[in-house]
């Protein structure tokens, strides 16, 4: 009866910690992948930096990162997601790259009460019909991108597509809301393929984007899936044979994997630009001596979703995941990434640009790639929480 008694008394001394500690966040992303760039240790960093600005404790305790790699696998991700609530504390989780691994870990947070904040997934569906009560979405998602680079593409006369689509949940989502897009501006769409994700040979795909005669060639993919196959499209002599090609999920992290040479004159949607004005340059050179480059928006918006939970515990008093949704959804969202709104179903309405790349005669400085061709106001760019399909809405 004392060794149970024993063992009882250990068990609390190990749960004592976690119950004691400060507030803790988990950075989940694709570090060694796919998306190591997009996101990685870039978004680690901009998280750290939120913490820094913060003043590093909240509630008069600490503020703690963990982080992990979830290798773009919905199992690996919602397993360390389980051991991060279950046993070592953890708050909230951001970043989240990757539309599945971002679906199964929000139902994950579903389950065990807990926030979660997307930011580097994609899928509309995340504030949509996959909508949760603690989950929320940030930096842009399928439907924005779909507004701003194919609506204007589409306006300016690219009014038939081909896709290229990453085979797995944001793929096809972006592909959907595109083609929505496309066919609301009097465009038309030709065709698709699938295309595995990490693939090394987009020379098939390529073909039957050639073959289709399309004047716009809409990359649904991320990444280096993205940088890859517009390098093959080049060999292929695609863009000189007169289509063109859409990144439709670029920013500036793969803009300056392919270098100027490659990517001028592409279009993109992005929501923050390192050199937009003196807020955003400052931020920019900060981030630039901790990292070597310059931010994008996955990177500016996990720095703005972990300053923007921070603010909401404080504003609650608690770390109680019920109040801390509230204020998250009553405070303004006011940093360095956006002025925005939170809406009923957890997604952060804010305004995003439409760029075209430089030439390489036009850039002044290093990181200085981009020339705005338009504001895309948030309330046009996003789905209102009613038009989202979010239960949680009606």
């Amino acid at each position: 009866m004392k060794s149970v008694w024993l063992a009882a008394v250990a068990g609390l001394a190990l749960a004592a910690p976690a119950s004691a500690q400060g507030v803790k966040i988990g950075i989940l992303n694709d570090q060694s992948g796919v998306y190591a760039d997009y996101g990685g240790k870039y978004s680690l960093e901009a998280a750290h930096m939120a913490v820094e600005d913060f003043g590093g404790e909240v509630l008069g305790k600490k503020i703690e990162i963990v982080t992990a790699d979830h290798q773009n696998k919905p199992d690996l991700a919602t397993a360390i997601a389980r051991r991060w609530y279950d046993t070592e504390g953890v708050d909230m989780i951001t970043e989240l790259t990757t539309s599945s691994v971002a679906l199964a870990v929000q139902e994950l947070s579903k389950e065990k009460k807990k926030i979660d904040i997307v930011v580097g997934a994609a899928t509309s569906r995340i504030t949509g019909d996959a909508c949760t009560p603690y989950s929320f979405h940030w930096a842009y998602d399928t439907r924005a991108l779909a507004v701003g680079t194919g609506g204007a593409l589409t306006r300016a006369g690219g009014d038939t597509w081909f896709f290229l689509t990453a085979d797995y949940a944001f793929g096809y989502a972006l592909e959907k809301d595109t083609t929505d897009i496309v066919n609301a501006n009097g465009g038309k769409v030709l065709g698709s393929v699938r295309v595995p994700l990490n693939s090394s040979d987009f020379s098939s795909f390529l073909l039957q984007a050639q073959s289709s005669k399309a004047k716009i060639v809409g990359l649904a993919n991320a990444g280096l899936d993205t940088t890859n196959s517009i390098k093959q499209a080049a060999e292929f002599g695609i863009v000189k044979s007169g289509q063109k090609l859409a990144g439709l999920l670029m920013t500036l992290a793969e803009v300056h994997g392919l270098g100027l040479e490659a990517a001028q004159g592409l279009v993109l949607t992005e929501g923050f630009y390192w050199d937009h004005d003196d807020q955003t340059r400052a931020f920019g050179e900060r981030f630039m001596k901790r990292t070597g480059r310059m931010p994008s928006m996955i990177h500016a918006g996990t720095y703005s979703s972990v300053l923007s939970y921070l603010k909401a515990v404080k504003a609650a008093g608690t770390k109680d995941t019920v109040a801390v949704v509230a204020k998250l959804k009553e405070l303004p969202v006011d940093d360095v990434f956006a002025k925005g709104k939170v809406l009923a179903n957890g997604r952060m309405v804010h305004d995003l640009y439409l760029f075209e790349v430089k030439k390489p005669s036009e850039s002044k400085k290093p990181f200085d790639y981009y020339k705005q061709l338009a504001v895309v106001p948030g309330d046009q760019a996003f789905f209102t929480a009613k038009e989202s399909g979010c239960p949680l809405t009606k």
